[in-house]
């Protein structure tokens, strides 16, 4: 892996520990003040995770179905919490990393799986078609 591709990886390496941080202490310190809001960061911080080692690892053709997946889940996961975060906002007072499509991590949050599917789509595994 190189280029893009290693700057994707980095990015997403960010995103997982930005979201792991910010879910942790939130839910330490403040769980019970917006449960739902905290739980989202929480995946967000998973999705993050598994993203990071599957594109790391999509060179295989099992790592490279698994980043398709996280990835794919990680969008819809932004599009669905930025939209209900924009139509329900007195059930988002507390933002996730998702809500209003990830405008308080300068919009990455919505185009990062944009860019790692396109990435995706560029560099199949071998043997796949």
């Amino acid at each position: 892996m190189s280029g893009i591709g290693l700057v994707l990886v980095a990015v997403y390496a960010v995103m997982a520990l930005a979201a792991t941080g910010r879910s942790f202490v939130s839910i330490a310190q403040r769980f019970g003040e917006a449960p739902l809001a905290y739980s989202l960061s929480a995946v967000a911080a998973v999705v993050y995770i598994l993203a990071t080692l599957a594109l790391l690892f999509a060179g295989t053709r099992a790592w490279y179905r698994v980043a398709w997946v996280a990835l794919g889940f990680e969008l819809l996961g932004v599009l669905v919490v930025g939209t209900l975060s924009l139509a329900l906002p007195d059930v988002f007072q507390h933002p996730t990393v998702w809500s209003m499509f990830g405008v308080g991590y300068l919009f990455i949050p919505v185009a990062l799986p944009i860019v790692g599917m396109w990435w995706l789509l560029k560099h199949r595994p071998e043997g796949s078609s």
